[in-house]
């Protein structure tokens, strides 16, 4: 059945982090999408849902920049809006202690907005899931009555890339968060519960930053990389298809893209997204022309599902982590992230020497690689 409107994806080019300059399009973001207020009524509670994975360094790219969620935050307390928090459940710490000394915290301070760590765990049945028919999430996030997931651009060992759909992980609470990775051990199980928690959680509006993105090893040990660009969507998928399209990445490459057109999140397909930036709307392919990245290093290999299957299934030809010896400080932050029963990273030879793995037991989630802090940690 032939869709009847087209997806919007607001691109707004922006090579600064300019608090005033990022304030200003995102203003004029909103109005193409009609307005805050089309979105999200007055009177409802509001979730700021950054990415706060881990701490870092601000510069790095790993989280959501300090100045988009102030500008956001200014806009919204300028409207009126009355009713917000801010919290993420981060992979390591806590939202206070990651948003410490990054300057997230005094642009949530001055705007009065309380954060929250996500740590009260509530359990959620979900029975019209299709991968996922239950979850444990953070009391904060089920008293929301909107949510801003406000996501960063950056690749993912697991999934290819980390956007908008993969951004709501964090409403998981906790440790519950790790589980999650050995109840879904593979990229395609993982995209179909996403697709769920989106679905059960309807954040209200998706806002990507993108100015400064991360590449290669991401999603927390890449490089920066300038893409100058946000991007705004009520839909996931088609932002993550747009983003999908600047780095000249295959859309249908990524299982949240192709699990989200199927279950009925959104869509990836070019014909059905119609892409406005503050001068008018652009087609797809000329979007690319002026803000795309074909340097941008992402896995952009196609594997052949029925024989690729066929070689994970016999432990062949199996993306791994593995430890680059001179970067690893044996912090032991890796063997600690490792969900696995029994570990499948190990202080096997003591902590004078670098961890050891067991790729039998490795499920290739790949939380080792992404709680590293020293980018000692690869995929290959």
């Amino acid at each position: 059945m032939e869709r009847q409107e087209k997806s919007k994806v607001v691109l707004l080019p922006c090579s600064t982090y300019d608090g005033e300059e990022i304030y200003r399009l995102l203003r004029e973001g909103l109005s193409i999408m009609g307005g805050i207020g089309k979105l999200i009524k007055k009177q409802e509670n509001i979730l700021l849902k950054p990415n706060l994975v881990r701490k870092a360094e601000v510069e790095r790219a790993v989280i959501t920049h300090p100045e988009v969620m102030g500008a956001l935050a200014r806009i919204l307390r300028e409207e009126g809006y009355g009713n917000i928090v801010c919290g993420d459940s981060c992979g390591i710490g806590t939202a206070h202690k990651t948003m410490a000394g990054t300057g997230m915290e005094k642009q949530m301070e001055k705007y009065k907005i309380p954060v929250t760590d996500f740590s009260i765990p509530v359990k959620v049945d979900y029975p019209q899931g299709h991968q996922a028919k239950q979850f444990v999430l953070a009391q904060d996030v089920l008293a929301a009555d909107a949510i801003i997931n406000v996501c960063k651009m950056k690749t993912h060992a697991l999934e290819r890339v980390t956007g908008a759909v993969k951004n709501m992980y964090g409403c998981v609470c906790g440790l519950q968060k790790a589980k999650g990775h050995t109840i879904y051990p593979n990229a395609e199980s993982f995209a179909r519960m996403l697709i769920d928690l989106n679905q059960l959680l309807k954040p209200r509006l998706y806002v990507m930053d993108g100015i400064v993105a991360m590449d290669g090893n991401g999603p927390t040990s890449g490089d920066p990389v300038q893409m100058g660009v946000m991007l705004l969507a009520t839909d996931p998928v088609a932002l993550d298809t747009v983003f999908c399209h600047l780095v000249h990445l295959d859309p249908q490459l990524v299982p949240t893209n192709v699990h989200g057109m199927q279950y009925g999140l959104g869509t990836w397909k070019a014909e059905e997204i119609a892409v406005y930036t503050p001068d008018g709307e652009i087609t797809l392919q000329e979007a690319v022309q002026r803000y795309g990245n074909s340097a941008y290093r992402v896995d952009r290999e196609r594997y052949r599902r029925n024989v690729w299957s066929a070689l994970r299934a016999l432990k062949i030809f199996q993306k791994k982590p593995y430890i680059v010896e001179e970067k690893c400080r044996r912090c032991g932050i890796c063997v600690e992230s490792c969900p696995v029963e029994g570990k499948a990273v190990t202080f096997k030879n003591g902590r004078d020497h670098i961890p050891v793995y067991n790729y039998r037991k490795c499920i290739r989630c790949f939380c080792c690689q992404e709680m590293c802090p020293h980018k000692a940690i690869k995929v290959k």
